[in-house]
C-alpha cells in the first residue's frame, strides 16, 4: 500500500534536527524522518475483534508536526519505541473487512477513530491498575505489544497497526464509532474534539472565566465545547492575529485578548483587576484574575502568561504535548494553582461515563455545533510534504486543520469547500 512513513532512527532524528536549523522542511525531504513508499505492507488483523479501514481523511495533528520536525519530548520515547510508523490518528474511513467476532460492523460502513490502544486492545489480562481505574488513555502498558504487536500509546505510532497517512490500517472494534453519513470534514475532527472535550472536563468549574490560549484546531473545539457545556462562561481567547480571531468568535469565544503582557492590561481594564509590576520580568501579574486558564499551545511564553493570568486556587490546564520548558513556577505555590496535564480523550465519569470520543461524535452531528470550515485544506497523499509545509505554517498560511486524503477511490461524504495546499 501506500503511506507516509516515519523512520524513527537515531541518525534520521539528528539529521532533521541538525538540517532544520537552515530549513524548515527538513523533516521531509532526503535524509529526514517522513518519506512516502508505494511497497509498504497493508497491516493484517491480529485478532478476531479487529476491523480492517480504508483511510477517508486524516488529520495532520500537532504532533505529527512535531514529529515531522523532530520537536518531540526524548522522556516520551520510552512509551513510543517503533522505528517505523504511519502517522496519523485523526482518521475517518470505510470498513475494509471484520474479524470474526464482529458482528455489528459490516464492509463499507463509516466509522471515526478512537486512538487510544491500552490494555484491551494488546490483548491483557487482567488490565493493569491504571485500566482498571477508567483511565485507559493513561494505560501502563504503552511500551509492550501484547498479542497485537504493536508497541505505541495510540494510533498512528506504529507501523504494526497503521495510521491515517497510509490507505489501510487496522483497529480493535472498541476504537471504531460508527458515523453514519457525517460529513468527511466534521467527522475527521472527532479525535481532536474528544481531546478538546476532555481537557474541558478536567477543570472543574469554580467561577465564570476562562482563558483559552491558542486559536489552533484544539484551542477553537476546546472553546466550543466550553461554550456547550457551559453557555454563560465567559471564555476569552488569546490569539495572534485576525485569523485567530475570526475563528474564535465563530465557535463561540466571548471575547479575544491579545498576546504577552497586553493579554494581561486587557483582562484588568475589561474586569476591572489590578495589575502588578515584578522586578526585572516584562510580564505583569494580574490580580482578581481568571478562574482557569487552558494553555493550548505549551510554550515557555504561553505557560507564563497562563500563571500570571490566574487568581489565587484557579486552574491551568495544559493540553496536548510539549517539550521540556524552562518556566518559573513560583505562584504554583505562592497563589495555591492547580495544573492539571492532559493529551487524549478518555472515558468521562462526570458526563454518563462514556468516551469523550463518543461525545464527539455526538456532537459533530449536531449541525448547529459550529465546526464548519475549520478544516481548511485537503491534499492527495501526492501532495503531502505541501500538507505538512501548510500544517506547520498554521495561521501564518490562514491554515486550520490539514487533512490528507491517502486513497483517491475512498469517496469524500457532504460539503468539501477546503483548499487545496500550493507547493
Amino acid at each position: 500500500m501506500r503511506a507516509v512513513v516515519a523512520e524513527t532512527t537515531v541518525p534520521r532524528y539528528l539529521w532533521t534536527t541538525t538540517a532544520g536549523r537552515v530549513r524548515a522542511d527538513a523533516g521531509w525531504r532526503r535524509g529526514g524522518l517522513f518519506r512516502l513508499t508505494d511497497d509498504l505492507p497493508a497491516p493484517a488483523l491480529p485478532g478476531p475483534r479487529w476491523v480492517r479501514l480504508r483511510t477517508e481523511l486524516a488529520g495532520i495533528c500537532g504532533s505529527d508536526v512535531g514529529l515531522a520536525h523532530a520537536r518531540i519530548s526524548l522522556v516520551l520515547s520510552a512509551f513510543y519505541t517503533a522505528s517505523r510508523v504511519v502517522p496519523g490518528h485523526e482518521v475517518v474511513a470505510v470498513v475494509d473487512a471484520v474479524g470474526a467476532e464482529v458482528d455489528d460492523l459490516a464492509v463499507g460502513d463509516r466509522v471515526a477513530l478512537d486512538p487510544v490502544l491500552s490494555c484491551v486492545h494488546r490483548g491483557f489480562d487482567p488490565v493493569c491498575g491504571t485500566c482498571a481505574r477508567g483511565l485507559p488513555h493513561a494505560c501502563e502498558r504503552f511500551d509492550l505489544p501484547g498479542e497485537t504487536g504493536c508497541a505505541a500509546p495510540t494510533q498512528g505510532f506504529d507501523a504494526a497497526v497503521g495510521g491515517g497517512f497510509g490507505q489501510v490500517l487496522v483497529a480493535h472494534r472498541s476504537q471504531c464509532l460508527p458515523v453514519g453519513d457525517l460529513a468527511s470534514t466534521r467527522a475527521v475532527l472527532t479525535e481532536p474534539l474528544a481531546v478538546a472535550l476532555h481537557a474541558a472536563l478536567r477543570w472543574q468549574r469554580d467561577g465564570d472565566r476562562v482563558v483559552v490560549i491558542g486559536p489552533g484546531t484544539i484551542g477553537l473545539l476546546l472553546t466550543a465545547a466550553l461554550r456547550r457545556l457551559h453557555p454563560d462562561l465567559d471564555v476569552a481567547v488569546v490569539s495572534p492575529g485576525s485569523f485567530g480571531d475570526e475563528r474564535a468568535h465563530a465557535v463561540g469565544a466571548s471575547r479575544i485578548l491579545p498576546t504577552g503582557p497586553a493579554a494581561v492590561h486587557a483582562l484588568a481594564e475589561q474586569d476591572g483587576g489590578r495589575v502588578l509590576t515584578a522586578k526585572r520580568t516584562p510580564l505583569p501579574l494580574l490580580e482578581r484574575g481568571v478562574d482557569a486558564v487552558f494553555d493550548c499551545v505549551g510554550y515557555p511564553d504561553t505557560i507564563d502568561l497562563g500563571l500570571h493570568l490566574l487568581r489565587p486556587g484557579g486552574t491551568l490546564v495544559l493540553v496536548g504535548a510539549a517539550r521540556q520548558q524552562r518556566v518559573d513556577w513560583s505562584l504554583v505555590w505562592n497563589r495555591e494553582l492547580t495544573i492539571r496535564g492532559t493529551i487524549n480523550g478518555g472515558p468521562e465519569p462526570t458526563l454518563d461515563g462514556r468516551r469523550s470520543a463518543d461525545h464527539a461524535v455526538d456532537w459533530l452531528a449536531d449541525p448547529a455545533f459550529p465546526v464548519d470550515g475549520l478544516v481548511t485544506h485537503l491534499a492527495p497523499l501526492d501532495r503531502w510534504q505541501d500538507a505538512l509545509a501548510v500544517a506547520s505554517a498554521g495561521p501564518r498560511a490562514r491554515a486550520g486543520k490539514v487533512a490528507l486524503q491517502p486513497d483517491h477511490e475512498v469517496p469524500l461524504v457532504g460539503p468539501v469547500t477546503a483548499h487545496r495546499p500550493r507547493g
